[in-house]
């Protein structure tokens, strides 16, 4: 799909130049990893998960689109239509930019549904080890061409419904009940207990190359 009518140009101008966040294409694979284990964060509620992840507060444009796209998601993953598209960059981009968009979003929803949930169920043990595998691929520039390319669709499309598989079955939980938002309340009164914290986050990071 191309980038102004998938909406990435739209994310990209808007969330590129943030640091703390590899590329838009991780923020989506955040937002969609939220929004498999809760209702649809409020504006309030978002500018304090970004607080939490240290990122720099949004303008009311990029707040209103990462709302808008919250929704959107929300809507897709409960969908029969089984129609929820990652944010990725169209073909006119090259494969070494899209492979790394795949494994940035990837990682964006292991960090997303883990900061949201807090915990895997067993049967959950299996998609978010598929997500971390992709979260580590590199590109090599021997694979820039048709063989590459065929390898790309084939992990976009093995890795593009595991969020509906997440959120199957999952009862959506308020934001402000989830272990995220209890963390930021929680870091704000400076009384987070460290080892737990540690070990959430070390369960769900994802595979990335050293």
């Amino acid at each position: 799909m191309q980038d102004d009518i998938s909406g990435w140009s739209d994310w990209n101008q808007n969330f590129e130049g943030i640091e703390e966040i590899s590329s838009p294409s991780e923020l989506h694979g955040l937002l969609t990893g939220i929004v498999c284990v809760t209702e649809v964060p409020t504006r309030d509620e978002w500018l304090q998960i970004l607080s939490t992840l240290d990122v720099p507060k949004l303008d009311d444009e990029a707040l209103a689109l990462l709302s808008e796209e919250a929704e959107d998601v929300s809507h897709a993953l409960s969908d029969d239509d089984l129609d929820y598209l990652p944010m990725l960059p169209d073909d006119e981009h090259t494969l070494a930019e899209r492979v790394q968009s795949l494994a940035d979003w990837c990682a964006g929803v292991v960090l997303g549904f883990g900061l949201a949930s807090g915990h895997i169920r067993a049967d959950e043990q299996e998609l978010i080890e598929s997500l971390q595998d992709v979260a580590s691929v590199e590109f090599d520039e021997s694979d820039d061409d048709d063989e590459g390319e065929a390898s790309y669709l084939e992990l976009y499309e093995f890795v593009r419904l595991i969020p509906v598989s997440l959120s199957m079955g999952r009862k959506k939980v308020p934001v402000s009940e989830s272990p995220l938002l209890q963390n930021f309340h929680s870091k704000m009164k400076q009384a987070i207990d460290a080892s737990e914290s540690n070990n959430v986050v070390e369960m769900f990071t994802p595979h990335r190359p050293s």
